[in-house]
């Protein structure tokens, strides 16, 4: 679990990834979201929808550290625009922002302000996203072409374990059982729905990776996890 807290947060003290911490993402990425959710709970009792909402923005970058927003940007400024699939893989190594991960991260900030600022605060429904979103990472990594041998994400890679659905049973069981309880537990059938929102933009952004690229790389899974979870809080907050 440290390793897999180390990897995904800013805490913990520092550690080579290994493929074994994936089985640990679930459990983190449920940490994660509560503490995110709990602080849109405290700040809704504190604040305006608004402010309230921009509070629980700052709280998930400070846990998170900026890891998944910078995988959102490379993602979208190597798989957007037309070009080669190496010439895709080259730009998603590259630290700077461009024009399209600009546009990206601003829409993606703003989708989320607003579902935050338009409904209740939810934290078990949140702790069922982040769960949610970290548990597809690892069934990913499992299961899914790895695009960039060398890549920080390879860390992640047993070449000795199965690939397939075999390999990602344990991580994908423990965070179904997760997110699907604090989801219920949370908001009943709209959060399942938000769940599976989630899901369905998850599985967009990797089919849409493998498309373009072969296969995922980390940025990938940043971008996959951070646009699902995005996704799941609109249906949140949708009227229906």
């Amino acid at each position: 679990m440290r390793k897999a807290l180390a990897f995904l947060t800013p805490f913990g003290a520092a550690s080579v990834p290994s493929p074994g911490a994936l089985n640990w993402f679930p459990v983190v990425g449920a940490v994660i979201g509560l503490a995110v959710g709990g602080v849109w709970w405290l700040a809704g009792r504190a604040w305006p929808p608004a402010a309230a909402a921009g509070v629980v923005l700052v709280s998930d970058v400070v846990l998170t550290g900026y890891l998944h927003l910078d995988g959102l940007a490379d993602a979208a400024d190597g798989l957007l625009p037309p070009m080669s699939r190496q010439r895709r893989l080259e730009v998603m190594a590259d630290p700077g922002v461009g024009a399209f991960g600009a546009v990206t991260l601003l829409v993606i900030v703003l989708l989320r302000f607003g579902a935050l600022a338009s409904t209740v605060a939810a934290p078990l429904v949140v702790g069922a996203l982040w769960c949610g979103s970290r548990t597809s990472m690892a069934v990913v990594a499992r299961s899914v072409r790895y695009a960039r041998p060398g890549g920080l994400a390879s860390a992640f890679v047993d070449p000795s374990r199965p690939r397939g659905i075999a390999g990602a049973v344990v991580p994908g069981i423990v965070g179904a059982v997760l997110a699907l309880g604090m989801s219920i537990g949370g908001r009943g059938g709209r959060g399942v729905a938000a769940l599976g929102g989630e899901l369905v933009a998850f599985t967009a952004v990797v089919v849409f990776a493998r498309r373009r690229i072969g296969g995922f790389t980390g940025d990938v899974l940043g971008a996959a996890g951070v646009v699902g979870e995005t996704i799941g809080l609109l249906v949140l907050a949708a009227k229906w």
